[in-house]
């Protein structure tokens, strides 16, 4: 009775924010999803599926395919270029190891939001990084950066890169290098030892990266916003312009419920993906 008591004393506080500040307010907008839109805002108390109907549009589901491209394309990019980074700082020595660690972790001491300003000082027509090649260029054209997607792919992959490099070495620094070395003593080559060894092994790392970096990806709206001026709409703007400008709650809800299962959908392969792999690696 005693241990009952202790371990309700130590879960009180988790269960009890976990109810406060998660599940009510999921309750909440779950019930919003299902009413109507009042005149001027504000919802009415009338149950209607309505709002999931509208999300069946060829416009907002032609906005989900493109924030989740988006999101796949962000994910693909920075675990080419952060898989081999991760190797590397994996391998390196001990001395300076950390040091390459804190680079990783710095950008994180300034605000999203400044470093995503920042972008837009490079990438604008007279920022930075058009006055560089207006150096190196004879009669250069300044590029046509900003407001475009490619800006929206560029401020997402600079600003969530950290979330796949740190799982993909906390994987590669744990691998055993015996075991490269007895597939390499057995006949096969470098190249083949990476993809049928370091690769599997490293699996579990790369799927935790792909999640921390797909998930904020999908529904992201500050990066959209700022780097691609509002030109091009994602969901997360979508969902953003329905609770504040639109005042259409209602629907708002229902885009985030949406949102939140193709989260779940992506998690729940993840999960399986990961069980898959460890359980290859038990046989």
């Amino acid at each position: 009775m005693r241990r009952n008591y202790q371990l309700f004393i130590l879960l009180f506080p988790v269960v009890f924010w976990l109810v406060c500040f998660f599940l009510l307010p999921l309750v909440s907008v779950f019930i919003y999803s299902f009413l109507e839109r009042g005149t001027y805002g504000g919802v009415r108390w009338n149950i209607t599926p309505e709002n999931y109907e509208r999300l069946f549009d060829r416009l907002y589901l032609g906005i989900l395919w493109r924030s989740v491209s988006t999101a796949l394309i962000c994910t693909s990019v920075c675990l080419l270029l952060g898989y081999p980074f991760a190797y590397y700082l994996a391998r390196y020595q001990p001395k300076w190891r950390n040091v390459l660690l804190l680079l990783v972790v710095v950008p994180f001491w300034t605000n999203f939001l400044i470093r995503t300003y920042a972008w837009i000082l490079i990438l604008r027509t007279k920022g930075l990084l058009n006055s560089l090649l207006a150096t190196l260029i004879p009669n250069f054209h300044p590029l046509e950066l900003l407001n475009t997607p490619l800006a929206v792919q560029i401020g997402l992959v600079y600003g969530y890169l950290p979330f796949m490099i740190l799982p993909l070495y906390a994987a590669l620094e744990q691998l055993d290098m015996s075991l490269i070395e007895a597939a390499q003593d057995l006949g096969a080559s470098p190249r083949r030892a990476f993809w049928h060894v370091t690769v599997p092994l490293s699996l579990p790392g790369i799927l935790a990266g792909s999640m921390l970096v797909f998930i904020p990806t999908v529904g992201a709206f500050l990066t959209p916003d700022l780097l691609g001026g509002g030109k091009v709409s994602y969901i997360g703007n979508v969902v953003e312009r329905q609770f504040k400008s639109a005042r259409d709650w209602p629907f708002g809800s229902a885009l985030s419920f949406m949102l939140m299962g193709i989260v779940l959908v992506g998690t729940v392969l993840y999960f399986r993906a990961l069980q898959g792999s460890e359980e290859s690696h038990a046989s």
